[in-house]
């Protein structure tokens, strides 16, 4: 495949289009192969997204462009599994394994056995539904969690953001596959029957997972513990951005037809899926005995390391469905496929001392300094304890020790205290500082809350996190401020105070290695430009805890200016919109501190645009819940939020006695029936409109 023009009509440009990029998809993520450069791949994306923006008649929702895309969703629907999704019995030891080995003989009788052995990766399950057009070809009809087994969670905005699940899959591959499909709609998506269903894992890869927790640390938060949670978390986040960032896979090991198993047994099956496009893991085998079982595990848990994600243990199924059908089922796992889980790693550790660290947030957070100790073949040294309450819930105290262990084998955790005549305890408990520990400002904890914060912004332990996030594109937009520079300005000793940025010379800039003319001018252009950014973003860029975009977009509009913010009290602040007691509290406390008082100050005296254009409000539905369903003729979903908030009204995701009025589209959903079962009020969105015109 070869990035190219063409001429010809846009029906036919964008299908050569789509065409090339599912194949560079499919070598790019399913077979770790690419063909060509990120640059032309771009390019191929760009022309296609362009192609469509002028001819949105010709979109489609399995094209490529469309695996991001949409805003945020509400919630997420339960849906009914095709066959319950079952969970699987586990073995801890030889011992279990070779019994659960003879249970299946004795029950199999004379059918033969043969067992396929699949790495057992640590993710989430995940079912997906395909349906058929009339030219035959398969298109992703939805993505359903494993909920309660029996019914999950409509999640397939955020499937389409897996670069490793196909949108679609041409007929060409589904006939040399031979599979005995039900031709379904002519039209795609609008119909329910599902044609077939793939299940497989959804995964975090460690590399993905690393950088993840790297921005989660420059963002003052906690890192996640394990990938398997933080797919988990993911793949449930309402914003598909999100989602796409976090770079999920998903590794297939079922087929299902008419919610019926692959008929050609489970190895048949893994190979099946394989010709479809689907990602399925390479490292499988075929076996008959328990002993090559044992030798296969064996070689996996002392080659586990090298992975690009985590596994705890291999699955190992009867390859044979007629095996399988004799073998049955328990209440809820099935007789013919067993977990062997791999014991965890954990060593016994001296806690040298017990120290406190400040993130770009301010939060003080302990963290235990260790005599080296090797886990799971890596030396660890350092563990994050989270909080003062957590020091205290382990028992743990410096010069005493701990066991420790790599949660997912990968962030290093503390599991609890040892205490016994090899293993004293240490000399005394930890205390959390009332002071920042680097600049000395008096450490504050919010009522009700286990952390602490020390809420100087220009607080030297914050500054390099705090410079890297005001300038980030989301916030204020200064390009060329990345890692690099933001290092080299600290080291300088030009920076000091996030007002500082203002202050910078050609000079200075030029003083810095590998730094040029051109490229010195151009930061300081996005430097002056950054500074009408605007009230929403100069409040973000403030680091305030809890203090996101939304929530500055919103207290810029409705106070219009820094000086307002500045003296507003609690009860103000609690009057805008979704502002609760929390984040009150936390602006009122940002303000309160004089260093921060100082540095807003010199940002306005500096020339940055400190007011914001102050949204009228109107109490026309004030007092009102709203729930929103379906899809309306002329307003998308947000739109509807929004003028009802607008309007004093609030919108809740979900139905409950506290709802007023649900606003019903096209192809409502529960919520509907949710709303006719409580008896409240259902309109669609002429009368919304109606009632907005009549209270105006």
């Amino acid at each position: 495949m070869t990035v190219n023009q063409h001429d010809g009509a846009p029906e036919t440009r964008i299908e050569e289009l789509r065409e090339q990029l599912r194949h560079h998809e499919y070598l790019y993520y399913v077979l770790d192969k690419p063909e060509i450069s990120d640059a032309d791949y771009d390019k191929l994306f760009r022309e296609l997204k362009s192609l469509e923006e002028a001819h949105p008649e010709l979109l489609t929702p399995d094209s490529p462009t469309q695996r991001v895309g949409g805003r945020p969703a509400e919630g997420f629907q339960k849906v009914a599994h095709t066959r319950p999704m079952l969970s699987l019995d586990n073995a801890n030891s030889e011992a279990e394994l070779r019994d659960w080995d003879r249970r299946v003989h004795e029950l199999a009788g004379n059918l033969p056995i043969r067992y396929v052995t699949e790495l057992k990766m640590d993710g989430l399950s995940l079912a997906l539904h395909y349906q058929l057009d009339a030219k035959g070809n398969a298109h992703l009809l939805r993505g359903l969690t494993r909920g309660d087994g029996a019914i999950g969670e409509d999640v397939t905005t955020n499937v389409r953001t897996i670069r490793s699940v196909p949108l679609s899959i041409p007929e060409s591959k589904l006939h040399k596959s031979h599979l005995e499909l039900t031709q379904t709609t002519a039209e795609p998506y609008s119909g329910a029957h599902i044609a077939f269903e793939v299940r497989g894992e959804i995964v975090m890869p460690l590399e993905s997972f690393k950088k993840a927790n790297e921005e989660r640390v420059r963002e003052g938060l906690d890192p996640a513990a394990n990938p398997r949670n933080f797919a988990a978390g993911t793949i449930r986040t309402l914003d598909t951005k999100v989602v796409a960032s976090r770079r999920l896979d998903f590794y297939s090991y079922f087929l299902l037809i008419n919610g019926e198993y692959y008929s050609g047994g489970q190895h048949a099956t893994l190979e099946t899926l394989t010709a479809l496009g689907f990602r399925v893991n390479p490292h499988r085998d075929t076996y008959t005995t328990v002993d090559e079982i044992l030798s296969f595990l064996t070689k996996v848990e002392e080659t586990r390391e090298g992975l690009p994600y985590e596994i705890d243990g291999v699955v190992i199924k009867v390859d044979s469905r007629e095996t399988q059908a004799r073998l049955g089922y328990t209440g809820r796992a099935p007789r013919w496929a067993i977990a062997y889980k791999f014991a965890a790693r954990t060593v016994v550790a001296r806690i040298r001392e017990i120290q406190v660290t400040v993130g770009r947030t301010g939060k003080l957070t302990p963290l235990a300094v260790l005599d080296p100790v090797v886990v799971g073949g890596v030396t660890i040294t350092n563990v994050g304890l989270f909080n003062a309450d957590e020091v205290a819930r382990l028992g743990i105290r410096a010069g005493g020790y701990a066991r420790v262990q790599r949660a997912g084998d990968v962030i290093p955790n503390i599991v609890e205290a040892v205490v016994d005549a090899e293993h004293p305890e240490g000399p005394a408990p930890f205390v959390m500082p009332t002071h920042c520990p680097v600049c000395g400002t008096e450490a504050q904890q919010t009522e009700g809350e286990v952390d602490t914060y020390c809420m100087n912004v220009d607080c030297p332990a914050r500054i390099w996190g705090s410079l890297l996030y005001f300038a980030s594109r989301g916030v204020m937009n200064i390009e060329g401020m990345g890692d690099v520079l933001a290092q080299q300005l600290l080291n300088a000793g030009f920076i000091h105070s996030l007002a500082d940025i203002y202050t910078l010379t050609k000079e200075q800039l030029l003083s810095l290695e590998r730094m040029g003319e051109k490229s010195a001018q151009s930061v300081l252009d996005q430097i002056e430009r950054s500074k009408q950014a605007g009230l929403a973003r100069l409040l973000m860029g403030l680091g305030i805890r809890h203090v996101g975009e939304r929530t500055a977009e919103m207290l810029a509009s409705d106070f219009g200016s820094m000086e307002a913010l500045e003296k507003a009290t609690q009860e103000d602040l609690q009057r805008t919109q979704d502002i609760g007691p929390k984040v009150a509290s936390s602006i009122v406390e940002f303000f309160s501190i004089e260093k921060n008082r100082e540095l807003v100050k010199r940002f306005a005296e500096l020339g940055l645009k400190m007011t914001a254009e102050k949204k009228q409000k109107s109490n026309q539905l004030e007092g009102l819940t709203f729930v929103l369903t379906g899809t309306f003729p002329t307003l998308s979903r947000e739109e509807a939020k929004e003028v009802i908030e607008a309007a004093g009204g609030k919108v809740s995701g979900s139905v409950s006695k506290k709802t007023n009025y649900v606003v019903a589209g096209e192809e409502a959903g529960s919520k509907l029936a949710k709303a006719q079962e409580l008896n409240i009020s259902i309109i669609d969105e002429a009368v919304l409109l109606a009632m907005l015109d009549k209270t105006s």
